[in-house]
């Protein structure tokens, strides 16, 4: 039977966070063996604020680093740069023909960014979903893992899809949102009550996957938690114990029934130290490989080179058939 198809991506906007790994990429590595699953450097999505080029070629190159040490393997995955793969941005702007502006402008992500770069407010940013768009229905994705802060972009992609294929007859797959595992929402450990952010201003907010263990133990020792000091999970009562007890929890594989019963009638201290340990251990082996790859950047150009021609020609079929619906001459 065909593997169904997924894609997915992160922005190369620095270094990722515990967040990122428990929420996202430990959930793709147990999926590259049930699905073909295309994992994007999303380079091109960067530029709706202003970056350094340097610093984001530089990190494109550590999140394919950081990709593979947290064990996607290159032979199971396809993990490719998106803006080396031309299919996006043409397929992008045939889709901003089939794309409404009060769509657009009902986009929350839109209006959030907005007012955090008021000083920037490009076309781009107003644009992002359907750029987002073509990378899902380049690859004709059948699922797609998203946050919640992505999903009404999902849900922008289904109807524009079903647009295209009320016009032209049956062109696109309808993607599904992939739902992953309960418990891999990560919070901050600040601001327990909001995602953990590799943008969020206060260091100590996050995890990176670059921490020192001294840092590590820091940051967790510092961690919003409550005056009770009973390991109880009570997500409304209790969010940052609560955080913590998911963290534990998803890398011990115990539920958190499991977990409040292992530190029954022991405080917070005790508690804290166990889960920094815990997250020491898991971050040592895929922060070597990471200090590897790095330090072989020939090996890390084999791995896009050859995830790049594979996105290549799935997409360049896509875009080929979706040229010619519209009217567009093709050259065979």
């Amino acid at each position: 039977m065909e593997k169904k198809t997924i894609l997915s991506g992160i922005q190369a906007t620095g270094a990722l966070t515990l967040g990122n790994y428990l929420g996202a990429l430990n959930n793709w590595v147990e999926m590259q063996d049930q699905y073909d699953c295309y994992y994007m450097i999303a380079d091109l999505h960067t530029l709706t604020i202003r970056n350094n080029p340097e610093a984001l070629r530089e990190n494109t190159l550590k999140l394919i680093a950081l990709y593979v040490a947290s064990g996607l393997d290159p032979e199971k995955n396809t993990i490719f740069i998106q803006s080396h793969i031309p299919a996006h941005t043409s397929l992008s702007w045939i889709l901003n023909c089939y794309t409404y502006m009060g769509e657009l402008n009902r986009m929350t992500q839109f209006k959030d960014k907005s007012a955090k770069h008021a000083d920037n407010i490009n076309s781009g940013l107003f644009t992002y979903p359907v750029l987002m768009a073509a990378d899902i229905l380049a690859y004709n994705a059948d699922l797609v893992p998203v946050g919640d802060d992505q999903k009404q972009h999902l849900e922008i992609t289904r109807d524009i899809a079903e647009r295209f294929n009320s016009i032209y007859g049956e062109t696109f797959k309808i993607p599904q949102v992939y739902i992953a595992k309960d418990g891999a929402r990560i919070m901050g450990l600040q601001n327990p009550t909001a995602k953990m952010s590799k943008s969020a201003e206060d260091p100590m907010d996050k995890i990176l996957l670059t921490d020192t263990p001294d840092d590590i133990r820091k940051k967790f020792k510092k961690a919003v938690t409550d005056s009770e000091n009973c390991v109880r999970f009570d997500k409304e009562n209790k969010p940052g114990v609560s955080n913590l007890m998911s963290i534990y929890g998803i890398i011990k594989n115990k539920t958190m029934e499991e977990v409040e019963k292992e530190f029954e009638g022991q405080g917070y201290g005790v508690f804290k130290t166990a889960v920094a340990e815990t997250v020491i251990e898991r971050l040592e082996p895929i922060q070597k490989k990471y200090n590897d790859l790095l330090e072989n950047p020939e090996k890390l150009k084999q791995i896009y080179k050859k995830g790049d021609k594979k996105a290549k020609e799935k997409s360049d079929k896509i875009l080929k058939e979706v040229c010619k619906k519209v009217g567009l001459v093709i050259e065979e």
